[in-house]
C-alpha cells in the first residue's frame, strides 16, 4: 500500500483491518505493544488511525505476519531502523533495481 493511496485523514480500526486482513483485536493488540501507533480516539472511544499509522501497521504487518519475525525481533527490527516504510507494489524493474543496489552495498562492506 502507498501512502499516496491512502486520500482520508483517518481511517476506523474497521477500515484499517479489512485493508490488512485482519482482526480488529489484532490491530488493537498491535496498539498495545508497538508505542508508534497511536490513533486518536473521538468521544465515543471509537480509534481513528492517521495514514501514519497505518503505514506503521503495514510495517509491523510486513515483519510479524510475512517475514516471520516475533513481536519482540519486530520492535528491535523497528526501533533500529532495519524496515523503512515499505511500498510493495513495484513492478520487477524497480525490484530488481532496488536489489542490485542492496547487494553492490553488501559487497562494498567485504
Amino acid at each position: 500500500m502507498k501512502a499516496s493511496e491512502l486520500t482520508k485523514l483517518y481511517y476506523s480500526i474497521g477500515e484499517v483491518s479489512q485493508m490488512f486482513d485482519v482482526n480488529t483485536s489484532l490491530i488493537r493488540f498491535w496498539e498495545k505493544e508497538f508505542p508508534s501507533i497511536k490513533p486518536k480516539k473521538n468521544k465515543k472511544g471509537n480509534r481513528l488511525f492517521s495514514p501514519k499509522s497505518i503505514l506503521e501497521i503495514q510495517n509491523i504487518y510486513q515483519l510479524v505476519k510475512v517475514d516471520g519475525h516475533t513481536l519482540e525481533g519486530a520492535k528491535k527490527a523497528l526501533k533500529n531502523g532495519e524496515i523503512e516504510i515499505t511500498e510493495p507494489d513495484l513492478n520487477k524493474e524497480e525490484l530488481i533495481e532496488r536489489l542490485e543496489g542492496i547487494r553492490r552495498k553488501l559487497v562494498a562492506l567485504r
